[in-house]
């Protein structure tokens, strides 16, 4: 995966990405959200907003920042929050979800849903989630995680080179994912459809800064 195959999938499906995907990832999204609003944290980060279909799921008194690489996505977002005046959306950035522009510590929950396996450094990506994310604070990841074997993980190998026209990584393995960084994950969950997705929730126990030293 690269930026620019990751910014022209986007660009190609920020038009249909409600209609079609919208309905497919629904539930893990609404499952994701629906624990982030039964944390204590009231600060969160949601790298990877897309279109903004999360923002009317979250707790009132929960305020969100949400960023995304694609600006055709963000429009939408935006527009998404202006329309159903969604007043606690602080802001929502054009930025890299592996260069992330805030100070560490700045948020109780990181969340990034759907994102792990389309950005081109995931490893870069668990440790600025960490970076940015409070010392034990949560980080909420639900993504597709490839089969560890049979038909399935066959098909995800045998589409692996269809990647950038995709724009995600049907081969993306849990295990590296975890690997790269210092997370604990404290629970680990099926999403429907069909157990497709997992929605991992994790504790910033040791952040990257700290463990690096």
């Amino acid at each position: 995966m690269d930026i620019p195959s990751v910014l022209s999938a986007y660009r190609r499906q920020a038009p249909i990405y409600d209609a079609v995907f919208g309905t497919l990832l629904g539930p893990g999204r609404a499952a994701t959200v629906e624990l982030a609003n039964r944390l204590t944290g009231r600060k969160v980060l949601e790298v990877g907003v897309g279109t903004g279909l999360s923002l009317p799921r979250y707790r009132s008194d929960i305020r969100v920042t949400g960023i995304d690489i694609s600006p055709d996505m963000l429009d939408i977002a935006r527009r998404r929050v202006a329309d159903k005046k969604i007043p606690n959306v602080d802001a929502l950035y054009e930025m890299d979800a592996e260069a992330l522009d805030f100070g560490d510590g700045s948020f109780d929950t990181v969340i990034a849903m759907y994102v792990a396996s389309v950005v081109p450094h995931p490893d870069k990506l668990v440790a600025e989630m960490q970076r940015v994310c409070r010392p034990d604070g949560d980080i909420l990841v639900v993504n597709h995680f490839a089969g560890t074997g049979g038909i399935r993980g066959n098909f995800e190998r045998g589409i692996a080179p269809l990647s950038k026209k995709l724009g995600w990584r049907p081969d993306f393995e849990m295990e590296p994912f975890l690997r790269s960084g210092t997370m604990t994950v404290i629970d680990k969950r099926n999403a429907p459809p069909f157990g497709l997705f997992t929605i991992l929730h994790c504790r910033n126990t040791r952040p990257m800064a700290q463990a690096a030293e």
